[in-house]
Order: C-alpha cells, then sequence, then structure tokens
C-alpha cells in the first residue's frame, strides 16, 4: 500500500486533516449501503496502475465505459456505454473536481465532454452511478454519470519525465505544502506528441492545478484555479476503400490542415460541514472556455472546388452553484435519510459558430450564434429501514431550463432567432432487499433527461439549404429501470449483476457530414451487464467487466431506414490483472469491443477490436520509481472508430466516379504497438 500510494501521490484524509472522497471496493462493506447493482466507487490503486494513453483513458474506471479516439489528442474522448455510441459525451455526465465537464449547445456536439485538462496523478476517485435512478444527477446523466476528485495533498513533492514512441514527452511536477490545517497544492504538466500519423500530430499541451485548503474532518472548505492550452493537427477518419486500394497509407490523412485548439480556465470553491443533524456541501464554480476546430469528414463531396473542411468554433464563460443537505429523518417509527439540494449553472455563450473553410481560411458563414442559458434544478430523495431487511427510497427531481439564442448570420440569423423554457419533473425510487450478508438485490426506476442543443428549439429554415426545418424540444425525457444483485461472501471478492431498460423520447445520433450529433427518433435499449472484483493472495488482484446491450428505434422507420440505432455499441469485456507487492506495481489490461451495426438496417456492421496494455513500476528507492507502460501489446490493427456514410476525394471527383457519393465504412486505426519510460523522483 505504502508503494501504491507513492505512485499516486496520494495522502489519507488522517495524514492532511482535509475532506477526501471515501474509495470503497472489495475490502469495503457495500451491501446494506449501495442503492443500486450499478453504482460503485473504482479503487485508487487500481485506476491509478492502469497505463493510460490519453488522459481521458480514465473513465474505463467506471464498469462497461469505453473511451477511445476519432481524431487528435486534443479533441475529447469517443466513449461508448450502455448500448449507446455516446460521441463526445451526449447521455454520460461527468464532473471534476464539483465541476460540470459536458457542455450543452457546444460547436461540435450537444453534451461535449473534453477530458484532456485531467491530470490523472492526481485524481483521488472516481464514484460512478448508471441508470437515471437518482435525484441529484443533472442533465446527460441517462446512460450514466461519474465523478472524479483531486486529491488536497501529497505525501511529498515529485517530479516526473516521460518519453515515449512517436515522439511522445511529458513532465509533471507537483507538489504540497501543510502548516497546522491548512495546504496548498500545486502542478505543472506539459505534453508533447506526435503520435503515428503521417501528418505529425504536434501536439502541444501546457495544464496546471493550483489548489488551498483549510480544514478539520468535520468543517473544511477549498478554492482551486486550473488552467489548460492546448493546440494539435488531426488526422480524422478516413475512408476505408483508399486504404485497401493503397492509395492512403492506414495512418495517412487526407486533409493535412485539420486540427485544433482548445482552453479551459476555471475557479472553484467548495464547502462541508458536519454535525450530529446532519452534513452540508456546497460548491460554486466559474469557467471560462474557447475552442476552434477544423474537420473534414466528407473531403469533395459537397463542395468539389473548395473541399468539404468546416470550423466549429465556441467562446463561452460558465457559472454554477449547488448546495445540499443530508440528516436523519423519521418516518413514523422508521429510520430514514432525507437528501435534498439546488442546483444552477448558467452558459453564457458569446459565439458558437459554424464556418465553412479551406487549408484553415474562412470562406462562408453557415452560422454564428449568441446564446444564453440557465438550468434550475431542485431535488430531494428520501431513504426508509422499512424493516432489518427492506429498505427503499423515492426521489423527485424538477429542472427548469431558460435559453435565449441571437443568431447573427445575416441571411438567416434573425429568422432563427427566439427565446423559450422547458421544464420537466422526473421521479425517481428504489428497492433493496437484504437477503443475507453476502447478497443484496434491488430494484430501481426512474426518469431522467438530455437537454437538446438551444439552436435547435429556435430554429425555422436550415442555414446551408434555406429549407424549413423542424424545430426539436430543450429538455427529451428518459425511463430507465433496473434489477440487480450484488454479493460479497468476504472482504477479498464482489460481483454484481444487473439487467436494465431505457427508454428515450428523443436519441441524440452522429452526424457524419456535420461532424456533430443531432436529436433523432425515439428509442429502447435494454442489456445486462457483471462485474467481478476479487483479490487474491500475494497483492494480486483480478477485475472483469462484461456488458452486452440491444438498441432499436421506435416506431415506423422512414422510407429506406431501419430500427437499429447506428453505432449502438452491442458487447463489451475488460479484464485485468493489477499486483501491488514490495517495490513492484503492474497492470496488465484487455478490452474487447464488439461489431455493431453501422447503419440502422443492419447491413454494415463495424469490426470488433481487442486491446491489451501493460504498466510496470518499480521503486528503486524511497525517491526514484521507474516506469514503462505498452500499449497495444499484441500490435492488433483495429479501429477506434468506425462510421458508414458518403464520401467524395478529389482523384474521385477528377475521375467521374463520384456522383452523388460513395456509400463507406470511414475508420480511425487504433495506434499501434509503442512504449513509454517514465521515472519520477519524489522529493
Amino acid at each position: 500500500m505504502a508503494i501504491a500510494a507513492a505512485f499516486t501521490g496520494g495522502a489519507s484524509a488522517q495524514e492532511s486533516h482535509l475532506p477526501e472522497v471515501e474509495v470503497r471496493g472489495p475490502r469495503d462493506a457495500t451491501i446494506g449501503s449501495a442503492d443500486s447493482a450499478s453504482e460503485g466507487v473504482a479503487e485508487r490503486e487500481v485506476f491509478q496502475a492502469r497505463p493510460k494513453l490519453r488522459p481521458g483513458d480514465i473513465i474505463e474506471a467506471v464498469p462497461g465505459v469505453v473511451a477511445t479516439q476519432h481524431s487528435g489528442d486534443g479533441k475529447a474522448n469517443q466513449y461508448f456505454l450502455r448500448g449507446f455510441n455516446l460521441d463526445h459525451g451526449t447521455d454520460f455526465s461527468m464532473k471534476v473536481d464539483g465541476m460540470p465537464v459536458n457542455m450543452p449547445t457546444h460547436g461540435h456536439g450537444q453534451g461535449y465532454a473534453d477530458l484532456n485538462f485531467l491530470i490523472p496523478e492526481l485524481v483521488s476517485g472516481v464514484s460512478y452511478r448508471k441508470g437515471p435512478y437518482f435525484a441529484d444527477n443533472s442533465d446527460f446523466a441517462l446512460a450514466g454519470s461519474a465523478a472524479i476528485d483531486y486529491l488536497s495533498a501529497l505525501d511529498a513533492p515529485f517530479a516526473e519525465v516521460t518519453f515515449g514512441s512517436n515522439n511522445y514527452r511529458r513532465l509533471l511536477a507537483a507538489g504540497s505544502r501543510t502548516l497546522d490545517d491548512q495546504t496548498w497544492l500545486g502542478a505543472v504538466e506539459l505534453v508533447g506528441n506526435d503520435g503515428p500519423w503521417n501528418v505529425p500530430e504536434n501536439l502541444e499541451k501546457v495544464n496546471a492545478v493550483l489548489r488551498y485548503s483549510q480544514g478539520t474532518p468535520t468543517r473544511g472548505f477549498s478554492l482551486t484555479g486550473m488552467a489548460y492550452k492546448a493546440r494539435w493537427n488531426a488526422t480524422d477518419q478516413v475512408p476505408e476503400r483508399l486504404i485497401a486500394s493503397g492509395e492512403l497509407p492506414r495512418f495517412g490523412s487526407l486533409n493535412p490542415t485539420d486540427g485544433g485548439e482548445s482552453q479551459r480556465y476555471s475557479l472553484s470553491g467548495k464547502w462541508f460541514g458536519k454535525r450530529e443533524a446532519g452534513e452540508t456541501t456546497a460548491n460554486a464554480y466559474a469557467m471560462a472556455y474557447r475552442f476552434d476546430l477544423f474537420s473534414d469528414f466528407t473531403y469533395f463531396l459537397n463542395n468539389p472546388v473548395h473541399g468539404d473542411q468546416f470550423e466549429q468554433t465556441d467562446r463561452r464563460h460558465v457559472f454554477g452553484a449547488e448546495a445540499a443537505h443530508q440528516m436523519p429523518s423519521k418516518l413514523g417509527s422508521l429510520d430514514g435519510v432525507l437528501r435534498f439540494g439546488a442546483q444552477w449553472r448558467g452558459d453564457r455563450i458569446g459565439e458558437v459558430g459554424l464556418y465553412t473553410t479551406e487549408a484553415r481560411e474562412r470562406i462562408s458563414t453557415v452560422r454564428n450564434d449568441k446564446v444564453s442559458q440557465d438550468l434550475l434544478s431542485i431535488h430531494a430523495q428520501q431513504l426508509v429501514y422499512l424493516s432489518e431487511r427492506w429498505r427503499g427510497y423515492v426521489g423527485l427531481r424538477a429542472d427548469m431550463l431558460r435559453y435565449e439564442v441571437q443568431g447573427r448570420e445575416p441571411v438567416y440569423g434573425p429568422l432563427n432567432s427566439g427565446s423559450g423554457h422547458d421544464s420537466l419533473a422526473s421521479p425517481k425510487a428504489g428497492l433493496i432487499f437484504t437477503l443475507s450478508p453476502q447478497n443484496e438485490f434491488y430494484l430501481n426506476g426512474g426518469v431522467g433527461f438530455h437537454s437538446n442543443d438551444v439552436r435547435g428549439t429556435t430554429i425555422t429554415l436550415d442555414p446551408q439549404t434555406g429549407l424549413p426545418a423542424d424545430r426539436v424540444p430543450a429538455l427529451a425525457k428518459g425511463n430507465g429501470a433496473e434489477v440487480g444483485w450484488r454479493f460479497q461472501p468476504n472482504d477479498n471478492v464482489m460481483a454484481t449483476a444487473a439487467l436494465w431498460q431505457l427508454r428515450l423520447d428523443s436519441e441524440l445520433v452522429y452526424v457524419g457530414d456535420a461532424g456533430s450529433t443531432e436529436p433523432g427518433r425515439a428509442s429502447d435499449r435494454r442489456g445486462i451487464e457483471a462485474t467481478l472484483r476479487w483479490n487474491l493472495s500475494n497483492g494480486l488482484r483480478i477485475d472483469i467487466d462484461a456488458a452486452y446491450s440491444r438498441a432499436r428505434f421506435r416506431g415506423t422507420p422512414p422510407e429506406g431506414e431501419g430500427h437499429y440505432v447506428d453505432n449502438a455499441v452491442e458487447s463489451v469485456l475488460a479484464t485485468g490483472l493489477t499486483y501491488i507487492r514490495g517495490h513492484w506495481t503492474g497492470s496488465l489490461w484487455l478490452r474487447y469491443l464488439g461489431p455493431r451495426a453501422l447503419d440502422t438496417r443492419n447491413t454494415v456492421r463495424s469490426r470488433s477490436n481487442t486491446l491489451l496494455n501493460l504498466g510496470a513500476r518499480y521503486a528503486v528507492n524511497r525517491n526514484l520509481t521507474l516506469g514503462l507502460d505498452v500499449f497495444n501489446l499484441a500490435g492488433r490493427k483495429g479501429n477506434d472508430i468506425e462510421y458508414f456514410y458518403a464520401s467524395c476525394t478529389a482523384g474521385e471527383i477528377a475521375s467521374g466516379a463520384c456522383g452523388a457519393g460513395i456509400d463507406d465504412r470511414h475508420v480511425h486505426p487504433m495506434e499501434p504497438r509503442s512504449a513509454r519510460v517514465s521515472a519520477r523522483w519524489a522529493f
């Protein structure tokens, strides 16, 4: 455990006298405390030991989640969970240190969740819930949610350098200082990477964190500032037909000017107080965000002269606050726990734009809007202990979204402007039966929602075609239910299983030629998940996560379309071995992502993808730790993402072979075998 703490840079709450997230795993009794089979907290030693190709890979600590990439490493990950191709975060809510990551009405896609500002070594805990069963979960939490927390103190200051294949280099320096009950923590990260691409990625990233914490185990607060800036070139997905014919290398690009830049600056504060009468928490945050992305997914299909590259922009300030109180309660003679709270998030978007470009030079404006939106929420949830074996809860959440869209494009902008509001009440409920100290059963149900891009609620005419456009509701409802089981025979073994279903009023689907998500038809999903955590002897642990799901559109399909939700993940298997003993920390992880339908008729299916990663750390002494990570250890030639749509290259235009476009798979290959070595010096 001491070696694990040195690797993660962690300090216990008792050592630092500061509040810290509680990390529960197989050694802790989740029987009697969890309210569903699909919630939990990932163990720090395990997710820190896992090799991470990108910062966002840490979200794979949530069972059943897959994180890939279909563009440059400065862009948000591609996520999959519970029958969803979540694109960059739709229907999966993420928070880091209490601040929401998902961006509504985003320039690239609704719910865009970029975790590239994360410094994995500072993460103290990853807690998760799946399904819309809990009253305090907000927008985008239909499939699930994850809360990532940062440490407040380190065991010792350290500096770490990492070098790897494809000109990867990284420098991380972090440290903390505690005096009485006051602690300062700071970290700076510099990253560069070219990747395996024929057009070097030329990633340049700067990241910094500064935190001040003060308090005791019963009362305290923290202030945290974060700063992040990155720029990169991108090799977007390319037509598989060109790779098969040899016209394009597997890691080649059809537009070397694709890429982007992103900035994120935030200041947040958290406060908590514990008394016999209950516990109160509060946090507030302010964020400045800037995003520019140049993409080209169809090449010369729409514009045979200048090409189809487009620029998406986002300039916004985000403000928010939330408070919650938890207290013991009585319902007649029955004991219980009441939790209630309120949340507010305000997005002031100075520009959310879409422009046609050539070699990053603007040709024309498709949309340029100024948007203001506020989501105000209140929630309450009552847990009641019905008997020694039975307990249950009911909850209610109310959300109101107000928005205003000001179109600044001179032709269609005024026609697509407007304001409005939408509201939704979301009931939740759960029933838990403790069969024995080793077995617990759960029944959960609830209503959740995702917001839509509010530009779609005021639109009148499509700015690209000038034709009438259909409006969408601001809030789209989803209904979910689950039956689950948790088995914990001793402190070293825990297993869970869950049967679940989810019904959405409107599916958010990826549109290849637009590079973004758009509201689609209503859908149904159902599936089964199972997990196993087993601490073996001699420092060895095995983890197994398996999931299978089925996703279908509801109702009569439009002509030429079918019932399959395109790109909806069907089968996922993740299994790993973690070894922590003496001077050694090791991790071997395998992840399998099964085939899935790429069109709504299931006539084209993706290939499966299997990835094996290896990580090892050796503590030479109390100061020096050496590390090795090997990614794609087996050297598999899989694809991080596959889409099926029409495109046309310059050569196909010249030869007259394009016509209305060529339907084909478009793939972004996963990276080949690569290695990184690191050295950490603790002061």
